[in-house]
Parts: structure tokens; C-alpha cells; sequence
């Protein structure tokens, strides 16, 4: 793996080194907008759902970022199993979605009066961040397979890959539930 020391290289070289990261992530970040796009109906008909969309993306990411801050640590000290740290943070995942799913849930739920509405942002919930720490996990691994430094391109990369998967779970989730 190759680690980038930001204090010992200059400002083009980083610039270099972090650009392709976060074009990929500009370009998934247009795809996002397109997905949302796709789930117009749902949101036009609840538009109380649309509250709950930085809610939940932000908390899948928060998750994806932790698993893959710890991940790269993991891999920099050279004590990582790629394995061990996929069962063990999908199991995390899950346990950590059914938790604020719940929280989720009864937060739609008082604030709205809606069932529906509250199974809806759950579900999303539990299923958005269950997801994260393995989406996190593989962005980050593939990058050190590719012999890149995650510290620099995982987190803005899995951070898009996880928010279009979390509109998408949402926006499917909310269609079957909400219309």
C-alpha cells in the first residue's frame, strides 16, 4: 500500500493524488441526483419523506466512515484481515441499523402520526446503514488491492456508492410502503 504524507508532499501532488477520487465521486454524485429524480412520484405525494433523506444518508455514512477509518488503520498497521472485518462489520451493521431503524421509526412516527410513514423511514434506516460498513469495507479493500492509499480515495468513493444505495433503498422502500 501506498501512504500519502500530506506534510511532506506538495499542494499539485496531493491535488493529483486526491482529484481522481473525488471526480468519480462528482460524476456518482450526478447519479444520486438521478436516482432521487427517479423516486419524484413518492416524494411528491409524502413530501414529509423528503425530511427523513439527510437523516438516513447521513447516518449510513457516519457508519461507512467509521468502519473504513478503522479499516485503514487496521491495514496501515498490517493487522487487517479482510475477512474477520467483513463478518464482523456486517454484523455490526446490522445490529446498529435495527437499533436507530427503531429509533427512526418511533422519530416518523410521533412527528407525523404515520405508520406507514415510520415503517417506511425504518426499514430505509435499517437497511441503509446494515449496508454500509460492507460497502465501505470493499471500496477500501479494492484500493489497497490496487495498491492506492484508502486514506485518500475510500472515503469520498464508498461515501457516493453508499448515498446512491441508501436513496435507492429509501426510494424503493417508501414506493412499496408510502404509495
Amino acid at each position: 500500500m501506498r501512504i500519502v504524507e500530506d506534510d511532506k508532499l506538495g499542494i499539485l501532488t496531493l491535488v493529483r493524488l486526491r482529484v481522481p477520487s473525488l471526480f468519480i465521486g462528482l460524476v456518482l454524485g450526478l447519479a444520486l441526483s438521478f436516482v432521487t429524480s427517479e423516486f419524484e412520484e413518492v416524494l411528491q405525494r409524502n413530501v414529509e419523506a423528503v425530511f427523513f433523506i439527510p437523516f438516513i444518508v447521513y447516518m449510513a455514512d457516519a457508519m461507512g466512515t467509521q468502519t473504513q477509518t478503522i479499516y485503514t488503520r487496521g491495514l496501515t498497521k498490517g493487522k487487517a484481515r479482510f475477512l474477520t472485518y467483513l463478518v464482523k462489520e456486517t454484523v455490526l451493521g446490522i445490529l446498529v441499523g435495527f437499533v436507530f431503524g427503531l429509533l427512526a421509526a418511533g422519530a416518523a412516527l410521533l412527528w407525523f402520526k404515520s405508520t406507514a410513514l415510520g415503517l417506511a423511514v425504518g426499514t430505509a434506516m435499517f437497511a441503509a446503514v446494515g449496508t454500509a460498513p460492507v460497502i465501505a469495507l470493499i471500496v477500501t479493500e479494492v484500493l489497497e488491492l490496487e495498491h492506492q492509499d484508502p486514506a485518500v480515495g475510500a472515503g469520498p468513493i464508498a461515501t457516493v456508492i453508499q448515498d446512491v444505495v441508501s436513496i435507492t433503498l429509501f426510494g424503493l422502500i417508501a414506493s412499496s410502503i408510502l404509495l
